[in-house]
Order: structure tokens, then sequence, then C-alpha cells
């Protein structure tokens, strides 16, 4: 029989077992609440941290304070936070033991300045007090994110040449080619080009990143200067444009297609919800066509290859053709379910592609238009492009997708994913139909060349600027690319080495598209500051502008292609 006192024991041990249990349950609940107000406090970026490490300058005002002996006021042993350091002021020093009010002198309190240095003396004391750092050796952290220049292992001599060596420079100019040579040798002493040679040496090297790791910054934080070599330029090549035009109400949107240049020399421009034509050989302008409703605009624009036909893509999905000589809409065909914001010709075939990723194709002679459908694109369809032999298409979408579809058939031929962004900007090599050119949009800012019989890659290249249409010179045998942030630039390169041959600067926004003149020598660029730039980059000397007029002769009757259009 258990006797009273073993009762006793047992229940004094339940007793305290229950309060090591809610011990535990409260202290369980106080580091759950640290815990949430530490992860509060550090997604608050935008608030001052309570509980973080102080800054050098409040440590050193508090080193200051501690020097100046203990006879000082209490107002000295306050925290942080009460002072007011810490919840939001400026970074300074506040008086200890003074309420005196402000001078009418002081700055404004909302401005923001960085404090250079700490003031050398104590309020309240008259004896000076050293303005140095107490003698404490700070811990070094192995993730440090400082890197300090080494002056021992850094070259001065070739630093200085190329903070001074000017890359706009021809080297060609004055004859000059030897001498940069001996200066390369002598600077860099025969063991590294000056082009690819750091300005600073360090002796701890940033830690290399994950394979495959891709920082989502680098665009933001890159240079906008393209890195690809210079080729050498036997022509002049003005830099600044032959004309510019006004385009009120030009639509800032990446993926549509607002400019086309006919073989009539006739450019038209989608303004808003209007079609406006000017002539290049008199400069006359012309209103085609005005949509009624305010909230639809015009999306894309592009003519037959005859140049008296003009197709015109809207925000409601239709597709019109017009007749430009006539100033008459012909006909309107539809079929699609969102925008469409790209056309592109071949023969009496007209592709068009929607925002929903589908693209149709309408026989334009025929009532029952609609005669295929592609729908191997999950996003808005924002380049499109015939090759000159009518064998390929070429699509490029804002899924990052590159394909090449055969003809009329269903299933693309090649789909290329190389792409880290959208592919608006694709065109053709005129000479070799089997060339495709293709750029990304921010996210990628490469040009690719493809051989689509093959389907490699021939040629990349890194713009560092959003890539936002591409064309073709066949008088040269070279490309021009119009770019986005952050020049906002026209480059020609160099077939097929890609070199660059020159920059034209001078839109103050981003680049939407390009169109070439029918006698190739003039390019017109459609930016966002809504403008448009005539560049007579690629002007073709005297005998052949002579041979290329005598030969090009406008037609004056109807094509049998625009009989045919019902």
């Amino acid at each position: 029989m258990p006797k009273r006192g073993d009762f006793k024991v047992e229940k004094l041990s339940e007793i305290a077992k229950r309060r090591n249990q809610i011990k535990q349950r409260k202290s369980d609940i106080m580091a759950h609440f640290n815990f949430e107000n530490n992860l509060s406090e550090l997604t608050k970026l935008d608030a001052p941290m309570q509980r973080g490490p102080l800054m050098r300058w409040q440590r050193k005002a508090l080193s200051l304070d501690d020097q100046a002996g203990a006879g000082g006021s209490s107002d000295r042993h306050l925290s942080l936070p009460e002072a007011g350091i810490a919840g939001g002021l400026s970074p300074r020093r506040t008086r200890i033991g003074s309420s005196r009010t402000p001078s009418k002198g002081s700055k404004t309190p909302l401005t923001c300045r960085t404090p250079n240095r700490t003031p050398g003396k104590t309020p309240g004391n008259s004896k000076k007090v050293s303005g140095k750092t107490p003698n404490k050796k700070t811990p070094l952290t192995p993730h440090s994110d400082r890197f300090i220049p080494s002056r021992s292992t850094t070259d001065q001599d070739l630093g200085h040449y190329l903070m001074m060596n000017n890359e706009n420079e021809n080297p060609l100019a004055g004859g000059k080619v030897d001498y940069q040579q001996r200066v390369t040798e002598n600077i860099c002493k025969g063991q590294q080009d000056p082009q690819n040679a750091k300005i600073l040496s360090f002796r701890q090297k940033a830690p290399q990143a994950k394979e495959g790791y891709l920082n989502n910054l680098k665009v933001l934080y890159s240079s906008g200067k393209c890195s690809a070599p210079k080729a050498l330029s036997t022509r002049q090549i003005p830099q600044q444009p032959d004309r510019i035009l006004d385009a009120p109400e030009l639509l800032d949107d990446y993926y549509l297609n607002l400019l086309d240049w006919s073989s009539h020399n006739h450019l038209a421009l989608a303004l808003g919800g209007s079609v406006y034509l000017w002539n290049a050989g008199n400069s006359t302008v012309t209103l085609l066509c005005e949509l009624e409703s305010e909230e639809e605009y015009i999306s894309c624009v592009s003519w037959i290859k005859e140049g008296n036909i003009l197709a015109v893509g809207n925000s409601t999905g239709a597709v019109q053709l017009w007749d430009v000589s006539q100033q008459k809409l012909m006909r309107t065909m539809g079929g699609h379910a969102a925008r469409v914001g790209s056309l592109a010709w071949n023969s009496y075939i007209l592709s068009s592609g929607c925002r929903s990723g589908a693209i149709h194709h309408h026989d334009v002679r025929v009532a029952d238009h609609q005669v295929g459908t592609l729908t191997s694109h999950a996003q808005e369809v924002c380049g499109l492009q015939w090759a000159p032999d009518g064998r390929y298409l070429a699509s490029g979408g804002n899924d990052n997708l590159l394909n090449v579809w055969e003809g009329m058939a269903e299933a693309p031929v090649h789909s290329f994913t190389h792409h880290m962004a959208a592919v608006k900007a694709v065109a053709w090599c005129p000479w070799q139909p089997s060339v495709l050119a293709s750029g990304g949009g921010t996210a990628d800012r490469h040009i690719r060349l493809w051989n689509v019989l093959t389907g490699a890659c021939l040629h990349s290249v890194d713009t560092n600027s959003q890539v936002c249409s591409i064309l073709w010179s066949s008088s040269y045998k070279e490309l021009i690319s119009g770019h986005g942030f952050s020049q906002n630039q026209l480059i020609i390169w160099k077939y097929p080495a890609m070199g660059r041959v020159a920059e034209l600067t001078g839109h103050t926004a981003r680049v939407l598209g390009l169109a070439m003149s029918p006698d190739g020598s003039t390019v017109a660029s459609a930016a966002a500051d809504e403008t448009i730039r005539l560049w007579r980059c690629f002007e073709i000397d005297k005998q052949r502008k002579s041979s290329s007029s005598k030969s090009f002769k406008e037609p004056v009757t109807k094509s049998a292609l625009q009989r045919g259009i019902r």
C-alpha cells in the first residue's frame, strides 16, 4: 500500500514537469515571435534596421563620447533608436545635453547627404579629441564584398593608355597604322591585347558563379556599347541623319511593326489609329485611312512586292487591303482572335501573326481567303518574313522561339530556342536565301545567323542592347540593326565576319523599326521619341546609281494580282 508521502512526491514532480512544459512553450512562442520580427525587418528594405550592427560613424561617435569622460550628461547613455539616430533622421551626431533650437541657416532636413567626416570636437567640452578611429582591429569576414585594387600588380602605363585611347578614332586616318602597332607593342610588351586588358588589378578575385547561372540584373548594369570587333571600312558613312520627320502618336510597343517602304518609294507609317503615306520623291504626305473608334489602333503595315497594295492590321484582329493609287479599301479579312502584330507577303499569299500565337495564311485572290493556320507559338508573333525565293517562312515570337516553316506546312522544319528573349528582328539574306538573321530582346541582345538547310548557327554576336529590327544591304554585303536601351543606336555589320562597320546615334529613345528605300541607299528608323530619321548609309556610287535608275521604271498599269483581289 503506497504511503501518503509518495503521493505528495508524485504530485510535486507532475507540477514541476508541467511548469517545464509551460516554460518550453513560452520560449518556443518567443523564439517564433523574434523570428517574425527579424524577418519583417529584413523585408522592409526602405526602413532602418533596429537590430542590425551600428554603422561606422555611429561607432565612432560612441567611442568619442567614451573618451570624453564619465562626467557627461545622462542623455549620452540613450540608445540609438531613442536618440533618433536609427529612427530615420539624418546620420549626424546630435548635441549632448543641449536643447538649443536649430539656427535659421540650417539645411533642409529632407536633403540626404552622405557623412564624409566626423566632427573633431565633443560638444560641451573644450578639449580637442582626435578624429581618428580607435585602434581596434576589425575582424576580416571571409565573404567580403569589397575589392580594393593593388598598386603593386597594376600596370599604370597600360591603364593610362587604355583610358586615353579614343575608341572611335579611325586607325587608318593619317597613316597611323605603324605608329599604333609600335605603341601597342611597347605598352603591352607583347603579352596581351590592349583591348582585352584590365585597367585595375586585384589581389582577391571575385568568386566564380555557378554553372548555368544567369544574372537578371546583367542588362541594367552592363555597358550599352557593343563589344564586337570593329571592321575596317573603305567608305565614308554619314554620322548624321539626312532628314528627320515628326511621327506624333507613334506607339511605343516593341511587338508592333509600324513602318514599311514600298517599291514605289512610298513610306507607310501607322500613327495611332491612322496610316500615313510619305512620298520620298516629292515629300508629300497623304492620309490613307483612319479608324473610327478611338480605342482601336493600327498594329502593323506591309507592302506587297509590286508596291501598289498595302496590307494593314489593326487591334481588332482584322487585316485590310488598300489600293494606294485610288485610296480605296479593297477587302477586309478576319479570323484572328486578337490584334495582328506582323504581316508578310509571298506573292498572292499574305501571312499574318496574331497576339494569341496563331499564324494565318490568306489567299487574297479567293473569297474564302484563309488557307492555312500555324499554331506552334505560345505567345504573340512579333516577327514574320518570307524568304526571297518564297520557300521558307521565319516567325519569331514572345515565347523566345524562332520557327522556320517550309512552304505551307503545318509543322516547323526548325524550332530554335537559343534566344533568351522575344524574337522580333528576322531578316533573310537577299543573295543567300538559306541564311537567316534573328535578333533577341532585352534579356538576350544577340544577333544570330542561321543556315536553315542544316539548322546550324553560323554566327552569334552580343550587341549589348535590345535588337528591334534587322535589314540586309545587297550593295555592300552588310547588315544594319536597330537597338534600344541604352544607346538607341543603329549598327552596321560586315557579313559574314560580323564586325562593326559604324554606329549611328541620334535617337533619344529605343528604335522600334527599320525600313529600306527601294534603291537600297537609305534606311528609315522609327523610334519611340516620335521621330523618323533617314540615314544615307548605303549610298551607291554614281555609276551603279545611274544604271539602277535607268533599269527602274514605275509601273503605270495594274498588275494581274491586283486585278485578281476580291
